[in-house]
């Protein structure tokens, strides 16, 4: 039953978090007062999502550790400052959403990005050693990015932020890994089958949740919400095809080219808006919020390219070598 649940779960998310997003701010007036339970929630689901990782398998990929360069410089530097031009092009008045967009692109890569990994073939030591380093630096990494970028434009308490961090991705993903190492890999296996939809169905909670915060600036559609929206469209899928090509300038294989694109295009949305809520003016977070509409539905057709591309190639591949025979 559970595995039939996250089955479908994993099936219907490019759909669910939109919708959570649409029904976060409708429903705004009834979700505001459960912003509390968040960073809880996206505790659970970030300690769900690492128990199938541990300390070994982080080892033994770090021992090649040029694709992992490749993404965290991606993630890192090309995205976030390819963020900040583009937002002070757009919006050369607007701090806050200067803000917002940025702070969209120097959070931790997702840990969805591994479910759309494995779907497609990709590296998956690759793909969780991305995820593992940049969640244990992420940390020191948004604060001190968002420091450089827009540090200037609005006051934070990074301490505060770090602490979030810290709480919210890092401690639970040790506990993850702690529990994936102390246990055979066949009961942790186990866990996190039983871990897994309970985690998806958080998921479209925190994302309703996070939304209603926002409500206020998304109920009045103008030209400035759509020019957000249409500036995040285009920022998330540049930043997609930034990733494929950077991999495909290195030579990368497909199995790493798939875990490039996917740990260095997607983010971790909910933990940014946690973020944004929190330590920002409630305009920061709608950048941020636009952005968990786009992101599914973006890797989705990203999917859809790279078997376009792979297929097509190893077919030209088959066919020249059953025409040389």
């Amino acid at each position: 039953m559970l595995q039939l649940l996250n089955a479908l779960l994993g099936k219907w998310m490019p759909i669910l978090t939109p919708i959570s997003v649409v029904t976060g701010i409708i429903a705004a007036e009834y979700l505001h007062s459960w912003v509390f339970i968040v960073p809880w929630l996206f505790a659970f689901m970030t300690f769900a999502g690492s128990v199938n990782s541990n300390f070994n398998m982080l080892h033994h990929t770090m021992t090649h550790p040029f694709p992992i360069v490749i993404a965290l410089v991606t993630l890192h530097i090309v995205a976030p400052v390819w963020a900040l031009i583009v937002g002070q092009i757009v919006f050369p008045h607007d701090p806050l959403t200067v803000t917002g967009i940025t702070l969209a692109l120097v959070i931790p890569t997702g840990i969805t990005s591994m479910i759309w990994v494995t779907m497609y073939k990709g590296s998956v030591p690759l793909a969780l050693a991305v995820i593992l380093i940049d969640t244990m630096l992420s940390p020191i990494i948004a604060p001190f990015s968002l420091s450089i970028l827009v540090g200037s434009n609005v006051e934070m308490s990074f301490m505060d932020v770090m602490n979030g961090l810290f709480w919210m991705i890092v401690i639970p993903s040790l506990a993850g890994m702690g529990v994936n190492q102390w246990l055979k890999a066949e009961r942790a296996s186990r866990i996190s089958q039983k871990l897994s939809p309970f985690s998806k169905l958080s998921l479209p909670v925190v994302v309703a949740i996070n939304s209603s915060i926002i409500a206020p600036y998304m109920k009045n559609i103008d030209l400035e919400l759509l020019g957000i929206l249409v500036t995040i469209f285009f920022i998330v899928l540049s930043i997609y095809l930034f990733s494929w090509g950077i991999a495909y300038v290195f030579k990368q294989s497909k199995e790493n080219t798939v875990a490039i694109i996917y740990t260095s295009g997607m983010r971790n949305f909910s933990a940014g808006a946690v973020i944004a809520v929190n330590f920002f003016p409630p305009k920061v977070a709608v950048p941020v919020i636009v952005c968990m509409l786009f992101q599914q539905l973006l890797a989705a057709f990203h999917g859809y390219l790279i078997t376009l591309v792979y297929e097509k190639r190893i077919f030209k591949k088959s066919e020249q070598k059953r025409l040389s025979s």
